[in-house]
């Protein structure tokens, strides 16, 4: 089981006090939709693609995304932590009103 204290803080961290945080909280939400493509992902969120893929590599580092294929076209979905801790994520962006999560 995972700790939950170090998740969330993580999250919060990522997510609220960091330059980007809002991007990612939309690369999450868009993930948790459907698993998606860089491009996609840089299509759907109105972003560059630089951009995405920046955030993508945190998003990695953190163990927040899994990936399944090649280089180019590589297919993100969240990971099965994410997946069980994403009520963390909806609680942050709904407490933090800077950050706008798009709906479809």
């Amino acid at each position: 089981m995972i700790n939950q204290q170090p998740v969330t803080q993580v999250l919060k961290w990522l997510l609220t006090t960091t330059k980007g945080g809002n991007t990612r909280a939309q690369i999450l939400n868009a993930l948790k939709q459907k698993p998606q493509n860089t491009n996609q992902l840089a299509t759907y969120l109105k972003k560059s693609y630089k951009t995405i893929s920046h955030h993508i590599t945190i998003l990695k580092k953190y163990k927040l995304i899994s990936s399944i294929g090649g280089t180019y076209g590589t297919t993100y979905f969240l990971s099965q932590s994410m997946e069980e801790n994403y009520h963390i994520v909806q609680e942050i962006t709904n407490n933090k009103k800077p950050i706008k999560i798009m709906q479809k």
